[in-house]
């Protein structure tokens, strides 16, 4: 059916189903099958940092593109001033590209060390990309090997 694969780099285990007998004394965490060499996972210090990160660089541009709806109907409805419907479609939507960019802010600005790093994390930026290329380049090299 369905070949085997390897796991992928910060790819979770598979639990196993609800119906599924487990062996005695072993959790889904701990099971029989061990972590591929050269698998890691996501310190959970480096994981809240990152997630801290997201909801910011995601959270203010999605709450302020929402705004623009509001604040257009409060606009038109008032009578204080006509906003063209572009206008307002324009600019949330710009925020809310600003927002999916901030996932990508969120991830590569952490520290993915133990050390928290600074405030901003723009000095990350490049160490994280560099980081992340030489994973793919290492996927590809190791898959194309005969996996």
């Amino acid at each position: 059916m369905a070949a085997k694969r390897k796991p992928l780099p910060f790819e979770p285990e598979r639990q196993p189903r609800a119906g599924a007998t487990a062996k005695a004394g072993t959790t889904a965490r701990s099971g029989s099958k061990a972590q591929p060499k050269g698998s890691q996972v996501i310190p959970p210090a480096v994981a809240n940092r990152m997630a801290r990160r997201i909801g910011v660089a995601t959270g203010i541009p999605s709450v302020l593109g929402m705004g623009v709806f509001i604040g257009s109907y409060l606009l038109v409805s008032h009578g204080i001033l006509d906003v063209p419907p572009v206008v307002t479609l324009a600019s949330s939507g710009g925020l809310f590209l600003l927002g999916v960019l901030g996932l990508s802010y969120g991830v590569l600005s952490a520290s993915w060390e133990q050390e928290p790093g600074t405030l901003l994390g723009t000095e990350q930026i490049g160490t994280n990309i560099a980081r992340m290329k030489a994973s793919i380049k290492a996927i590809r090299q190791g898959s194309g090997s005969g996996a």
